[in-house]
């Protein structure tokens, strides 16, 4: 058992994150310890996000992204926050340039303490979600849940922001919709080759969404970054909203910005819980109450 990666237990709005400290290593984070991970009630989390060295040139670091089924992610916006406040508090620095799967993402810690991540270009045709079959328009494609002249969800607005976003517009509230339920059904259906995030979303106003998201290869979350993002593309898309809003996920709110030149701009907090160290290769972990590591990975 090698306990030889420095990791910190986070949160971004309750979305439960592990930073782990994979730098100047050449292994990964296996599916395994992932899963056991995640079968343990104090490291439990929605995704793990592994800082690596960087792999191209004008990035500060590589992150792997690893749902709590062992599977990879592209993106994940709220985990992205808890790195910057991570490596903030290591090295004194506010802005950090990152690779992911998704691409090249900027992120910066504000004065306010907030972490604001630019999460890319959205990407809209069919081809680039990606959805099984062509759909001339995303901004609602034929799928529903329930039966054929009385639908529970239908009717959803598709995006990729990093990842496939499908989203229901509701009336209601997102409370009242069996999304524990729903939510497998929709991230598996043959639709979505790469299976998809699954949100229920209501517009309070034209600068207010509320959602709730099954998030692809986690389940119910209370906090999905990329989900807020599709959420406001989508509403602005479809004259719902402007191009700047509020989004309230379970776990409180998110400022997300579609700004004129193209990129979605998401703000919000991210929070410390604990550091410790870990086997990337079992997941066996123990906790470091250290005061010096506290904060940082």
């Amino acid at each position: 058992m090698a306990l030889d990666v420095p990791f910190a237990k986070m949160n971004g709005l309750g979305n439960l994150i592990i930073v782990a400290d994979m730098r100047g290593r050449a292994d990964a984070i296996a599916p395994a310890a992932a899963v056991a991970l995640n079968a343990d009630p104090a490291t439990r989390f929605d995704q793990i996000m592994a800082i690596h060295d960087p792999r191209v040139d004008g990035t500060d670091y590589f992150v792997d992204i690893v749902n709590s089924d062992g599977t990879r992610a592209e993106a994940c916006g709220n985990g992205t926050r808890c790195v910057v406040q991570a490596l903030s508090a290591e090295t004194g620095r506010q802005a950090f340039t990152f690779q992911t799967k998704a691409g090249i993402l900027n992120a910066e810690e504000l004065s306010d303490g907030l972490i604001s991540v630019d999460m890319g270009r959205p990407r809209f045709r069919w081809d680039e979600i990606p959805l099984a079959e062509e759909f001339h328009d995303t901004t609602g494609i034929e799928l529903q849940i329930g039966p054929i002249d009385d639908p529970v969800l239908h009717t959803p607005s598709v995006a990729n922001i990093g990842n496939p976003h499908a989203v229901f517009w509701v009336d209601g509230d997102v409370w009242s919709y069996d999304l524990e339920r729903f939510g497998p059904l929709l991230e598996n259906h043959p639709i979505f080759p790469q299976k998809a995030n699954i949100s229920v979303a209501r517009v309070v106003s034209p600068e207010h969404i509320v959602i709730r998201t099954w998030e692809r290869g986690a389940g119910l979350t209370q906090a999905c970054g990329s989900a807020a993002c599709a959420a406001l593309v989508s509403a602005a898309r479809t004259a719902r909203t402007g191009r700047k809003a509020t989004v309230t996920l379970p776990g409180g709110d998110l400022r997300i910005e579609w700004r004129d030149d193209n990129r979605v701009i998401m703000t919000g907090p991210a929070e410390w819980e604990f550091s410790g160290t870990l086997d990337p290769a079992t997941g066996d972990w123990e906790r470091d109450e250290s005061p010096e590591t506290q904060g940082a990975v």
